[in-house]
């Protein structure tokens, strides 16, 4: 298989760089997947531990809040667990603001890397058409005007090639890391709106 690649003048390496480059972005794609899955999930969980917090019923406002799996689960147990232990105020808000954007941190790794493989795969094809076109060129020149015109053209369309397979990289990977990112958002709003929703039942006077 190497050797087909090769065989395919100056783009044959650059081709094998962009399937190697293809694969890991794909895979990383499918983990990301995985990873995200669970962090638009949970609302329902939310609601009942936000409506035992409501009632005054800490321990089983925490315990239903742990039992979740999304990020917005984790924030709002410590977020009940610290109202519980009786902190409030700016420090609290701090300490939530801080891990909420470690969650964010850990939804949105590795989608820059996938927004790099999309800016380079590109580039990369481009870089493997021109250095066909040249080496095309060169054999043009050397040939002196006597070169079959067949030759030449095939010369082109494997220089092409690289710029088709830099586009096949690139539109996966700028696709996914579009869509992860907006998941990975969506899972930050729902962080901020449970704390939110919860911070208002804490500020409620009591009856």
């Amino acid at each position: 298989m190497l050797d087909a690649f090769a065989n395919i003048g100056t783009g044959g390496p650059i081709i094998i760089l962009l399937a190697v480059m293809s694969v890991f972005s794909l895979a990383l794609i499918v983990y990301k997947i995985a990873q995200l899955a669970p962090v638009t999930k949970g609302v329902a969980t939310r609601e009942a531990a936000l409506a035992h917090f409501e009632k005054g019923n800490l321990s089983d406002a925490r315990s239903t809040a742990e039992g979740g799996t999304a990020p917005a689960d984790r924030v709002l147990a410590f977020a009940i667990k610290s109202l519980g232990d009786g902190r409030s105020g700016s420090a609290l808000m701090t300490e939530l603001m801080r891990r909420g954007n470690e969650e964010l941190a850990r939804m949105n790794s590795q989608i820059r890397i996938l927004e790099l493989i999309a800016m380079i795969s590109p580039l990369l094809g481009l870089l493997g058409t021109v250095l066909g076109m040249i080496q095309s060129f060169q054999e043009l020149e050397m040939a002196e005007g006597a070169a079959n015109a067949s030759v030449l053209a095939g010369g082109i369309w494997q220089a092409l090639l690289t710029t088709a397979a830099g586009l096949l990289v690139a539109i996966p990977a700028a696709v996914g890391a579009s869509l992860l990112s907006g998941r990975a958002e969506r899972g930050a709003q729902l962080i901020e709106g449970a704390i939110a929703q919860l911070m208002l039942i804490a500020d409620q006077p009591s009856k």
